[in-house]
């Protein structure tokens, strides 16, 4: 089996991928930017490619049109980069990594959320600019904040990072109370289920964790902001389609909130009208990084390798399959026999 490979892979696991077959290593990062269609589509026929792994790069319909390629792995917790719709009729398995960056978006949100709380960013360039120029009680006096331990913290959606975030928060003393209508039971009986009315009325901090879809567009509007307490902090590090732009705008300029930790944008790089939320003092914005650390390259890889070596050796669907409705249309079986571990 050849397998060409966009996705950013460490020695280790791509070794571990060699065990089984010719691996072409691509890796999107090297050019800087995502590999086009047409340049997806120049190397499974310059490879022969059976099997294609993407973090970033676009996969649309016209890339399941070569005949070699018998399935799909996306470094992503959700495939929004591939047409699944299009692989699903041409019998292509997709496979993704849910939860990749659950720990590191886990971490940046307490991070962030630390340091708003304690004034860190604005301490920091107060002394810098060399204004510690009165007492030496003037710092304790003009910064002084509060501690994260006991706070009420809302998430909007319960998932992988939602989970890891939660359990991250426990040893601080946090109450968690959550939204997310497609859990039956609670993971957790110390996590609280609520309406999401509740979650922002009652939170100190609100953080999202949703993906875009149809359902979850816009879903933050201007009558959920308004719910929050004016001491409430805003986190946003999952999506900003999620939220819309304009009420977040206005409740952190006539400061009906606190503040909002922003690392996710409408366009990326951002427009003005993201500048202009990225502007505001009481905004901490980030360059949409809190999933990004080496570490997150490790954890997507060692994943697609162990749903790929179930699948290439048994040729049933995993956990971590996509579209399960490919298989009643399966284009190419794989190759027997192969082990990734």
């Amino acid at each position: 089996m050849i397998l060409l490979v966009t996705a950013p892979f460490f020695e280790e696991e791509l070794e571990r991928l060699r065990r089984f077959g010719d691996v072409a290593y691509r890796p999107w990062k090297a050019n800087g930017r995502a590999h086009t269609a047409e340049e997806l589509i120049a190397m499974l026929h310059e490879t022969g490619a059976q099997g294609l792994i993407v973090e970033h790069d676009p996969v649309p319909a016209e890339v399941f049109a070569v005949d070699s390629l018998q399935w799909v792995g996306v470094c992503r917790g959700t495939p929004s980069n591939v047409d699944v719709a299009a692989a699903t009729r041409h019998g292509v398995p997709v496979f993704r990594t849910p939860a990749r960056n659950a720990q590191a978006v886990a971490e940046y949100v307490i991070g962030e959320v630390i340091a708003m709380l304690r004034h860190i960013p604005e301490s920091r360039a107060w002394l810098r600019e060399r204004r510690w120029t009165d007492s030496s009680h003037a710092s304790y006096l003009q910064f002084r904040g509060s501690e994260l331990s006991g706070k009420t913290i809302g998430l909007v959606g319960l998932g992988g990072v939602g989970r890891r975030l939660a359990a991250l928060l426990r040893p601080f003393g946090c109450r968690i109370q959550y939204f997310d209508p497609h859990l039956e039971a609670s993971p957790d009986p110390g996590y609280a289920p609520v309406a999401l009315e509740e979650l922002f009325a009652t939170s100190d901090i609100v953080s999202v964790h949703l993906p875009v879809t149809k359902e979850t567009q816009g879903m933050i509007d201007g009558r959920l902001l308004g719910l929050m307490k004016k001491d409430a902090i805003f986190v946003n590090s999952a999506r900003a389609a999620v939220v819309e732009r304009t009420a977040l705008l206005a409740a952190l300029k006539e400061r009906s909130i606190a503040g909002a930790i922003v690392d996710v944008y409408y366009a990326e790089p951002p427009d003005e009208r993201d500048y202009e939320l990225v502007d505001l003092p009481n905004v901490q914005a980030t360059p949409h990084l809190a999933g990004n650390t080496f570490e997150v390259d490790r954890y997507h890889a060692r994943m697609m390798l162990d749903a790929l070596s179930e699948w290439l050796q048994r040729a049933v669907g995993t956990e971590l399959l996509y579209n399960p409705e490919a298989l009643a249309r399966l284009r190419g079986r794989p190759e027997a026999g192969g082990s990734l571990v």
